[in-house]
This record gives structure tokens, C-alpha cells and sequence, in this order.
């Protein structure tokens, strides 16, 4: 059976940590954000862990990563 390949759209979207963890980015970053404010727009730059229940599913996209 051949290896796994990894999805690339996840691989770039995602990133795993030291410990096993899932790390994201948060959406609505992109556009229409004059109406946001400027600490939600601070909070927005930074990573975010995946909830557990989506983790899984991530961890299969990205195998090798």
C-alpha cells in the first residue's frame, strides 16, 4: 500500500506543535475591517489551538507534517 499524501491546502492552513497540538489561524482577517475594532483586529493576527473535536480529522490531512 503506498504512503499517505498530505493535503496540501491543509498543510499551508495548519501546523502542528511540539506536543501533538493542532495551531490555526483565525478568519475574518481578510477584508471589511474598518467596521472591527482594533483590539479584535489584534486578536485576529494571533494563532489559535483547534478544538478537540476537529482535531483528528486535521491530524489525517497532515500526517507527515
Amino acid at each position: 500500500m503506498p504512503k499517505m499524501k498530505t493535503k496540501r491546502s491543509a498543510a499551508k492552513r495548519f501546523k502542528k506543535t511540539g506536543t501533538g497540538k493542532v495551531r490555526r489561524n483565525h478568519a475574518f482577517t481578510s477584508h471589511l475591517l474598518e467596521a472591527k475594532s482594533p483590539k479584535r483586529k489584534r486578536k485576529l493576527r494571533k494563532r489559535a489551538i483547534m478544538h478537540s473535536g476537529d482535531v483528528k480529522r486535521i491530524k489525517q490531512l497532515i500526517a507527515y507534517k
